[in-house]
Protein backbone atom coordinates (compact mmCIF):
# COMPACT_ATOMS: atom_id res chain seq x y z
CA UNK A 1 0.00 0.00 0.00
CA UNK A 2 0.98 3.78 -0.19
CA UNK A 3 1.26 4.48 3.16
CA UNK A 4 3.98 1.30 4.15
CA UNK A 5 5.37 2.32 0.44
CA UNK A 6 6.05 6.21 2.18
CA UNK A 7 7.25 4.84 5.33
CA UNK A 8 10.10 3.31 3.89
CA UNK A 9 11.29 5.63 2.07
CA UNK A 10 10.88 8.68 4.09
CA UNK A 11 13.42 7.95 6.93
CA UNK A 12 15.80 11.26 6.32
CA UNK A 13 19.03 11.91 7.68
CA UNK A 14 18.85 14.32 10.45
CA UNK A 15 21.56 16.80 10.49
CA UNK A 16 21.64 20.42 10.73
CA UNK A 17 20.56 22.83 8.66
CA UNK A 18 23.69 25.09 8.38
CA UNK A 19 26.19 24.05 10.51
CA UNK A 20 27.76 27.41 12.22
CA UNK A 21 24.76 29.07 12.21
CA UNK A 22 22.63 27.40 14.50
CA UNK A 23 22.58 29.82 17.56
CA UNK A 24 21.18 32.35 15.54
CA UNK A 25 18.63 30.70 13.88
CA UNK A 26 15.81 29.21 15.92
CA UNK A 27 14.84 25.44 14.34
CA UNK A 28 11.80 23.74 15.12
CA UNK A 29 11.58 20.33 14.08
CA UNK A 30 8.12 18.98 13.04
CA UNK A 31 8.21 15.17 12.86
CA UNK A 32 4.87 14.27 10.74
CA UNK A 33 3.65 10.51 10.10
CA UNK A 34 5.05 10.15 7.30
CA UNK A 35 8.18 12.43 6.81
CA UNK A 36 10.50 14.05 9.12
CA UNK A 37 11.13 17.64 8.07
CA UNK A 38 13.28 20.04 9.98
CA UNK A 39 12.20 23.96 9.34
CA UNK A 40 13.56 26.63 10.59
CA UNK A 41 12.72 30.73 10.37
CA UNK A 42 14.88 33.08 9.82
CA UNK A 43 15.41 36.82 9.08
CA UNK A 44 17.82 38.05 6.67
CA UNK A 45 19.24 41.35 6.48
CA UNK A 46 18.19 42.68 2.58
CA UNK A 47 19.10 46.29 1.22
CA UNK A 48 15.88 46.85 1.48
CA UNK A 49 14.84 45.70 4.98
CA UNK A 50 14.47 42.92 6.79
CA UNK A 51 12.74 39.32 5.07
CA UNK A 52 11.02 36.74 7.30
CA UNK A 53 12.15 33.45 5.81
CA UNK A 54 10.90 29.77 6.45
CA UNK A 55 13.12 27.08 5.53
CA UNK A 56 12.28 23.18 4.69
CA UNK A 57 14.39 20.43 5.03
CA UNK A 58 18.31 20.52 3.60
CA UNK A 59 17.69 19.46 0.22
CA UNK A 60 20.70 18.06 -1.96
CA UNK A 61 23.21 20.74 -2.24
CA UNK A 62 23.73 19.98 -6.10
CA UNK A 63 20.27 20.66 -6.67
CA UNK A 64 18.66 24.02 -6.89
CA UNK A 65 16.66 25.51 -4.06
CA UNK A 66 12.73 26.07 -4.58
CA UNK A 67 11.72 29.26 -3.50
CA UNK A 68 7.82 30.37 -3.05
CA UNK A 69 6.75 33.33 -3.09
CA UNK A 70 2.82 34.43 -1.88
CA UNK A 71 0.77 36.21 -3.26
CA UNK A 72 -1.00 40.21 -1.94
CA UNK A 73 -3.45 39.57 1.34
CA UNK A 74 -1.34 36.42 2.25
CA UNK A 75 1.95 34.65 3.62
CA UNK A 76 3.84 31.92 2.85
CA UNK A 77 1.46 29.78 4.99
CA UNK A 78 -2.03 30.41 3.63
CA UNK A 79 -0.90 30.61 -0.07
CA UNK A 80 1.37 27.45 0.04
CA UNK A 81 1.12 25.34 2.71
CA UNK A 82 -2.14 23.56 1.16
CA UNK A 83 -0.33 22.13 -1.97
CA UNK A 84 3.50 21.69 0.04
CA UNK A 85 1.26 19.61 2.48
CA UNK A 86 0.02 17.58 -0.29
CA UNK A 87 1.56 14.00 0.15
CA UNK A 88 2.46 13.61 -3.58
CA UNK A 89 4.17 17.04 -3.29
CA UNK A 90 6.29 16.15 0.03
CA UNK A 91 7.18 13.33 -2.14
CA UNK A 92 8.69 15.38 -4.84
CA UNK A 93 10.08 17.99 -2.75
CA UNK A 94 12.03 16.49 0.21
CA UNK A 95 15.44 15.95 -2.07
CA UNK A 96 14.90 19.90 -2.65
CA UNK A 97 15.35 22.68 -0.22
CA UNK A 98 12.00 24.29 -0.13
CA UNK A 99 12.36 28.01 0.54
CA UNK A 100 9.06 29.80 1.93
CA UNK A 101 9.80 33.74 2.00
CA UNK A 102 7.47 36.15 3.04
CA UNK A 103 7.45 40.22 1.77
CA UNK A 104 7.99 42.89 3.88
CA UNK A 105 5.92 42.93 7.06
CA UNK A 106 3.24 40.06 5.73
CA UNK A 107 4.09 37.17 8.24
CA UNK A 108 2.33 36.04 10.97
CA UNK A 109 3.22 38.33 14.87
CA UNK A 110 4.92 40.80 12.36
CA UNK A 111 5.37 44.40 13.43
CA UNK A 112 3.06 47.43 12.34
CA UNK A 113 4.52 49.87 10.36
CA UNK A 114 3.76 53.54 11.44
CA UNK A 115 2.12 55.91 9.58
CA UNK A 116 3.47 57.72 6.13
CA UNK A 117 5.91 54.59 6.21
CA UNK A 118 7.30 54.11 2.65
CA UNK A 119 6.94 49.96 1.78
CA UNK A 120 9.63 49.29 -1.04
CA UNK A 121 8.51 48.90 -4.52
CA UNK A 122 7.85 46.10 -6.16
CA UNK A 123 11.45 46.18 -8.12
CA UNK A 124 12.74 46.51 -4.33
CA UNK A 125 11.23 43.54 -3.25
CA UNK A 126 13.02 41.91 -5.80
CA UNK A 127 16.02 43.64 -5.18
CA UNK A 128 16.14 41.61 -1.85
CA UNK A 129 16.07 38.29 -2.95
CA UNK A 130 19.99 38.19 -3.87
CA UNK A 131 20.10 38.37 0.06
CA UNK A 132 18.27 35.52 0.22
CA UNK A 133 20.36 33.42 -1.89
CA UNK A 134 23.53 34.56 -0.67
CA UNK A 135 22.69 33.96 2.99
CA UNK A 136 21.84 30.66 2.46
CA UNK A 137 24.80 29.80 -0.21
CA UNK A 138 22.19 28.76 -2.92
CA UNK A 139 23.75 28.97 -6.46
CA UNK A 140 20.48 28.82 -8.01
CA UNK A 141 16.61 28.56 -7.56
CA UNK A 142 13.27 27.23 -9.13
CA UNK A 143 10.77 30.29 -8.00
CA UNK A 144 7.28 29.30 -7.41
CA UNK A 145 4.97 32.92 -7.70
CA UNK A 146 1.65 33.72 -7.31
CA UNK A 147 0.12 37.29 -8.28
CA UNK A 148 2.72 39.85 -6.95
CA UNK A 149 4.84 36.81 -6.16
CA UNK A 150 4.86 35.53 -9.26
CA UNK A 151 5.30 38.99 -10.60
CA UNK A 152 8.35 39.83 -7.96
CA UNK A 153 9.92 36.46 -9.12
CA UNK A 154 9.82 37.03 -12.63
CA UNK A 155 11.11 40.62 -11.75
CA UNK A 156 14.35 39.06 -10.53
CA UNK A 157 14.60 36.52 -12.55
CA UNK A 158 14.56 38.74 -15.82
CA UNK A 159 17.38 40.88 -13.93
CA UNK A 160 19.43 37.54 -12.47
CA UNK A 161 18.87 35.00 -14.72
CA UNK A 162 21.48 32.57 -14.19
CA UNK A 163 20.57 32.26 -10.53
CA UNK A 164 16.97 30.77 -11.98
CA UNK A 165 16.96 27.15 -12.93
CA UNK A 166 12.81 27.55 -13.62
CA UNK A 167 9.88 29.28 -13.12
CA UNK A 168 6.17 28.49 -11.63
CA UNK A 169 4.39 32.03 -12.21
CA UNK A 170 0.63 31.84 -11.05
CA UNK A 171 -1.72 34.32 -12.23
CA UNK A 172 1.51 36.63 -13.43
CA UNK A 173 0.42 39.81 -15.14
CA UNK A 174 3.79 41.06 -16.55
CA UNK A 175 2.16 44.76 -17.07
CA UNK A 176 1.58 47.94 -15.21
CA UNK A 177 -2.31 48.75 -14.57
CA UNK A 178 -3.78 50.61 -17.65
CA UNK A 179 -5.18 53.70 -17.10
CA UNK A 180 -8.97 51.78 -16.82
CA UNK A 181 -7.52 49.65 -14.59
CA UNK A 182 -6.64 52.77 -12.49
CA UNK A 183 -10.10 54.30 -12.51
CA UNK A 184 -12.01 51.27 -11.89
CA UNK A 185 -9.47 50.64 -8.47
CA UNK A 186 -10.49 54.34 -7.77
CA UNK A 187 -14.17 53.78 -7.97
CA UNK A 188 -13.78 50.12 -5.98
CA UNK A 189 -11.49 51.77 -3.10
CA UNK A 190 -14.77 54.19 -2.65
CA UNK A 191 -17.22 51.79 -2.64
CA UNK A 192 -15.64 48.64 -1.94
CA UNK A 193 -13.72 47.62 1.71
CA UNK A 194 -9.65 46.89 1.49
CA UNK A 195 -10.47 43.01 2.38
CA UNK A 196 -13.20 42.90 -0.95
CA UNK A 197 -10.63 44.19 -3.20
CA UNK A 198 -8.10 42.03 -2.03
CA UNK A 199 -10.48 38.83 -2.37
CA UNK A 200 -11.47 39.69 -6.10
CA UNK A 201 -7.81 40.18 -6.76
CA UNK A 202 -7.43 36.72 -5.31
CA UNK A 203 -10.75 35.18 -6.28
CA UNK A 204 -12.91 34.92 -9.37
CA UNK A 205 -15.99 36.47 -9.50
CA UNK A 206 -17.77 32.94 -9.47
CA UNK A 207 -16.10 32.33 -6.24
CA UNK A 208 -16.94 35.72 -4.57
CA UNK A 209 -20.94 35.29 -5.51
CA UNK A 210 -21.14 31.71 -4.55
CA UNK A 211 -19.16 32.86 -1.23
CA UNK A 212 -17.38 29.72 -1.22
CA UNK A 213 -16.20 28.41 2.21
CA UNK A 214 -12.67 29.49 0.69
CA UNK A 215 -13.69 32.99 0.29
CA UNK A 216 -15.12 32.95 3.99
CA UNK A 217 -12.28 31.57 5.20
CA UNK A 218 -9.92 34.56 3.56
CA UNK A 219 -12.12 37.08 4.11
CA UNK A 220 -12.03 36.48 7.73
CA UNK A 221 -8.41 35.69 8.08
CA UNK A 222 -7.90 39.26 5.92
CA UNK A 223 -10.30 41.55 7.92
CA UNK A 224 -9.05 40.80 11.01
CA UNK A 225 -5.02 40.49 10.62
CA UNK A 226 -3.28 42.31 12.84
CA UNK A 227 -1.21 43.88 10.32
CA UNK A 228 -4.22 44.85 7.94
CA UNK A 229 -2.39 48.23 7.53
CA UNK A 230 1.48 46.28 6.21
CA UNK A 231 -1.22 44.14 3.71
CA UNK A 232 -2.47 47.76 2.63
CA UNK A 233 0.59 48.32 1.77
CA UNK A 234 2.23 45.89 0.17
CA UNK A 235 -1.43 45.87 -2.03
CA UNK A 236 -0.46 49.63 -3.45
CA UNK A 237 2.99 48.31 -3.89
CA UNK A 238 1.42 45.94 -6.58
CA UNK A 239 -0.78 47.93 -8.12
CA UNK A 240 1.71 50.55 -8.17
CA UNK A 241 4.06 47.39 -10.27
CA UNK A 242 5.75 48.39 -13.77
CA UNK A 243 5.42 46.69 -17.00
CA UNK A 244 8.52 44.42 -16.88
CA UNK A 245 8.43 44.43 -20.78
CA UNK A 246 9.04 40.67 -21.45
CA UNK A 247 9.40 40.15 -25.29
CA UNK A 248 9.95 37.45 -27.50
CA UNK A 249 13.62 38.31 -27.60
CA UNK A 250 14.05 39.55 -24.50
CA UNK A 251 12.53 36.82 -22.22
CA UNK A 252 12.82 34.54 -19.52
CA UNK A 253 16.22 32.15 -20.46
CA UNK A 254 14.52 29.47 -17.86
CA UNK A 255 11.76 26.82 -18.73
CA UNK A 256 8.69 28.46 -17.07
CA UNK A 257 5.46 26.67 -16.49
CA UNK A 258 2.11 29.68 -16.50
CA UNK A 259 -0.77 28.49 -14.22
CA UNK A 260 -4.24 30.38 -14.50
CA UNK A 261 -7.26 29.32 -13.79
CA UNK A 262 -10.27 28.82 -16.30
CA UNK A 263 -12.62 32.08 -15.34
CA UNK A 264 -9.87 33.90 -12.83
CA UNK A 265 -9.19 37.19 -12.76
CA UNK A 266 -5.75 37.33 -14.39
CA UNK A 267 -6.64 34.94 -16.96
CA UNK A 268 -6.05 36.98 -20.25
CA UNK A 269 -2.68 38.55 -18.14
CA UNK A 270 -1.36 34.94 -18.51
CA UNK A 271 -2.84 34.23 -22.22
CA UNK A 272 -1.09 37.22 -23.02
CA UNK A 273 2.19 36.50 -21.32
CA UNK A 274 2.28 33.30 -22.95
CA UNK A 275 1.97 34.98 -26.34
CA UNK A 276 5.15 37.03 -25.09
CA UNK A 277 7.28 33.85 -24.43
CA UNK A 278 9.39 30.95 -26.08
CA UNK A 279 7.11 28.30 -27.01
CA UNK A 280 9.79 25.89 -26.58
CA UNK A 281 10.62 26.53 -22.80
CA UNK A 282 7.25 27.60 -22.09
CA UNK A 283 3.99 25.49 -21.02
CA UNK A 284 0.86 27.22 -20.05
CA UNK A 285 -1.77 25.06 -17.64
CA UNK A 286 -5.38 26.47 -17.55
CA UNK A 287 -7.06 24.71 -14.96
CA UNK A 288 -10.37 24.50 -14.96
CA UNK A 289 -12.53 24.40 -11.65
CA UNK A 290 -9.62 26.07 -10.02
CA UNK A 291 -10.76 29.75 -9.36
CA UNK A 292 -8.42 32.20 -8.55
CA UNK A 293 -6.03 30.42 -6.62
CA UNK A 294 -5.35 26.63 -8.18
CA UNK A 295 -2.73 25.63 -5.60
CA UNK A 296 -5.38 26.27 -2.54
CA UNK A 297 -8.37 24.29 -4.90
CA UNK A 298 -6.50 22.16 -7.40
CA UNK A 299 -3.16 20.80 -5.45
CA UNK A 300 -2.85 17.64 -6.97
CA UNK A 301 -3.48 18.79 -10.54
CA UNK A 302 -0.72 21.39 -9.93
CA UNK A 303 1.33 18.67 -8.17
CA UNK A 304 1.03 16.55 -11.21
CA UNK A 305 2.27 19.48 -13.61
CA UNK A 306 5.13 20.13 -11.31
CA UNK A 307 6.43 16.98 -11.19
CA UNK A 308 6.59 16.84 -15.30
CA UNK A 309 8.10 20.37 -14.97
CA UNK A 310 10.97 19.35 -12.92
CA UNK A 311 11.35 16.37 -14.63
CA UNK A 312 11.63 18.09 -17.76
CA UNK A 313 14.48 19.77 -15.91
CA UNK A 314 16.18 16.79 -15.13
CA UNK A 315 15.58 16.67 -11.52
CA UNK A 316 13.60 13.60 -10.73
CA UNK A 317 14.95 10.31 -10.36
CA UNK A 318 13.04 7.60 -12.80
CA UNK A 319 12.84 5.29 -9.55
CA UNK A 320 10.52 8.24 -7.07
CA UNK A 321 8.47 8.57 -10.43
CA UNK A 322 6.89 4.96 -10.90
CA UNK A 323 6.19 5.29 -7.30
CA UNK A 324 4.57 8.54 -7.95
CA UNK A 325 2.75 7.28 -10.99
CA UNK A 326 1.15 4.42 -9.32
CA UNK A 327 -0.14 6.73 -6.18
CA UNK A 328 -3.42 8.41 -6.39
CA UNK A 329 -2.59 11.45 -8.77
CA UNK A 330 -2.66 9.92 -12.46
CA UNK A 331 -5.60 12.16 -13.44
CA UNK A 332 -2.80 13.93 -15.91
CA UNK A 333 -0.86 11.24 -16.99
CA UNK A 334 -2.87 11.07 -20.17
CA UNK A 335 -1.73 14.25 -21.16
CA UNK A 336 1.80 14.26 -20.19
CA UNK A 337 4.22 11.37 -21.25
CA UNK A 338 5.99 9.55 -18.38
CA UNK A 339 9.31 9.88 -20.34
CA UNK A 340 9.09 13.09 -19.35
CA UNK A 341 12.33 13.93 -21.54
CA UNK A 342 12.26 17.94 -21.97
CA UNK A 343 12.18 17.36 -25.82
CA UNK A 344 9.53 14.58 -26.20
CA UNK A 345 7.14 17.10 -23.45
CA UNK A 346 7.83 20.05 -25.68
CA UNK A 347 6.32 18.51 -28.94
CA UNK A 348 3.39 17.00 -26.70
CA UNK A 349 3.00 20.87 -25.89
CA UNK A 350 3.47 22.44 -29.17
CA UNK A 351 1.15 19.81 -30.73
CA UNK A 352 -1.36 21.31 -28.80
CA UNK A 353 -1.15 24.92 -30.55
CA UNK A 354 -4.63 26.41 -31.03
CA UNK A 355 -6.03 22.64 -30.03
CA UNK A 356 -5.97 20.73 -26.49
CA UNK A 357 -3.83 17.66 -25.64
CA UNK A 358 -6.77 14.59 -25.48
CA UNK A 359 -8.55 15.36 -22.14
CA UNK A 360 -7.20 13.92 -18.87
CA UNK A 361 -9.91 11.75 -17.55
CA UNK A 362 -11.28 14.39 -15.39
CA UNK A 363 -11.23 16.96 -17.87
CA UNK A 364 -9.94 19.57 -15.94
CA UNK A 365 -6.72 20.45 -17.38
CA UNK A 366 -5.69 22.33 -20.59
CA UNK A 367 -2.15 22.02 -21.89
CA UNK A 368 -1.43 24.57 -24.85
CA UNK A 369 1.57 26.57 -25.85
Amino acid sequence: TMTTEMQEIAITEEKPLLPGQSDAVKVIKHTHTHTHTHISEHRVKTPHGVLHVTVNGAGNARRPAILTFHDVGMDSKSCFSTLFKFEEMQEIVKNFTVVHVNAPGQEDGTAIYPAGYQYASMDQVSEMLPAVLQYFNFRTIIGVGVGAGAYILSKFTLTNPDAVEGLVLINIDTNARGWMDWATQKLSNLTSSLTDQILSHLFSQEEMSTNTELIQTHRERISKAPNLINIELFWKSYQGRRDLNVERNKTFKCPVMLVVGDQAPYEEAAVECNSKLDPTTTSFLKMADAGGMPQLTQPSKLTEAFKYFIQGMGYMASSCMTRLSRSRTTSLSSSYSMEGSRSRSRTLSQSSQGGQLPPSPSHTMEVSC
